[in-house]
């Protein structure tokens, strides 16, 4: 039986951040980033996999999430920030570089990480979220332009609103989340991101009454736990700096990621299969020359590296073992 990950405390950036940490500390490390609304727990599968393939694994719950700070204030939470996170985590644990792989939020983080600091960040892995590049306006701004108003990230925008729908039953929440993670069909993709005037984000969701077979008790509990003690506002957060990170971002304009890249997602994933997202994954080979494989799951959601763990895993193991490889005695 896998050791059980360790919990460690970091000091980085300005903030602590709480780490679920496996595998031998001299080994080369890799860095998991998750998206919203998770934690570090989300990566309990894949921790225990790349851990017994030689790698030191380190998880973080994300800043504004779980046992890790929260800044107050809005601004905090910038891209600058949360790859900053990163950067200082590797350095905090010793390590003059690391591999970096993100899901939906985490996804963005890895994918920025790797084009600020490639010295750094030699291998990226990337799940539910393609690479976008830099577009020409800020994004909000694109949306509107396009007409795609009732686009989920306006929803997010005012302080609060988001808060107090995800917070009145996190209960609820995460079972409607993450039980309709593998239902997008593609008819449905379009709109599954959009939120009708005077509705919420959760209304379209039906609730199953029970977390989905892949997620055990002992999980969901701690997620629901942990979400009714910190709620919701860390991660919403990240959202309200989507303009921001766009302007902060402006020297890297038309830059690539050139180091070897993985990308990983669900078929019935609404990121991918909505129309940016399509667009995203389409353009990824020139945004991202370093991109060595695509691999899209049948029949797989959102939620994909813990629907899908094992072929995740053996994924993500395969492409770490050619590009950043593990050393073994």
């Amino acid at each position: 039986m896998p050791t059980p990950p360790r919990r460690s405390l970091h000091a980085v950036n300005g903030i602590t951040l709480s780490v679920l940490e496996a595998g031998d500390e001299g080994a080369p490390l890799v860095i998991l980033c998750h998206g919203f609304p998770e934690l570090a727990l989300s990566w309990r599968h894949q921790i225990a996999a790349l851990a017994a393939a030689g790698y030191r694994v380190a998880a973080p719950d994300m800043r504004g999430y779980g046992g890790s700070s929260a800044p107050a204030e809005s601004e905090a939470y910038s891209i600058f920030h949360l790859a900053g996170d990163m950067v200082a985590l590797a350095g905090a644990l010793g390590a003059e570089r690391a591999a970096i792989i993100g899901h939906d939020w985490g996804a963005a983080v890895a994918w920025q990480a790797a084009l600020f600091r490639p010295d750094l960040f030699p291998a990226v892995a990337a799940l539910s979220v393609p690479f976008r590049a830099r577009g020409r306006a800020a994004p909000l701004a694109s949306l509107r332009e396009a007409g795609m108003t009732r686009f989920y990230w306006f929803h997010f925008q005012a302080p609060g609103l988001a808060e107090a729908e995800f917070g009145r039953d996190p209960e609820a929440t995460f079972r409607r989340l993450f039980a309709t993670g593998a239902r997008i069909s593609e008819g449905a993709a379009h709109a599954a991101l959009d939120i009708e005037e005077g509705s919420g984000f959760l209304d379209k969701l039906p609730d199953p009454g029970a977390p989905p077979p892949w997620l055990d008790a002992e999980t969901f509990a701690a997620f629901v736990t942990t979400y009714r003690r910190s709620g919701f506002q860390g991660g919403l957060n990240w959202y309200r700096n989507i303009d921001r990170n766009w302007e902060l971002s402006a020297p890297w304009h038309g830059a690539k990621i050139r180091q070897p890249a993985l990308f990983i997602a669900g078929d019935r994933d609404a990121v991918i299969a909505g129309p940016m997202g399509a667009r995203a994954l389409a353009a990824m080979p020139e945004h991202v020359p370093g991109l060595t494989r695509t691999l899209i799951l049948p029949g797989a959601g959102h939620w994909v590296q813990q629907e899908r763990a094992a072929e995740v895993s053996t994924a993500l193991a395969d492409f770490l073992a050619r590009h950043f490889p593990a050393r073994r005695g």
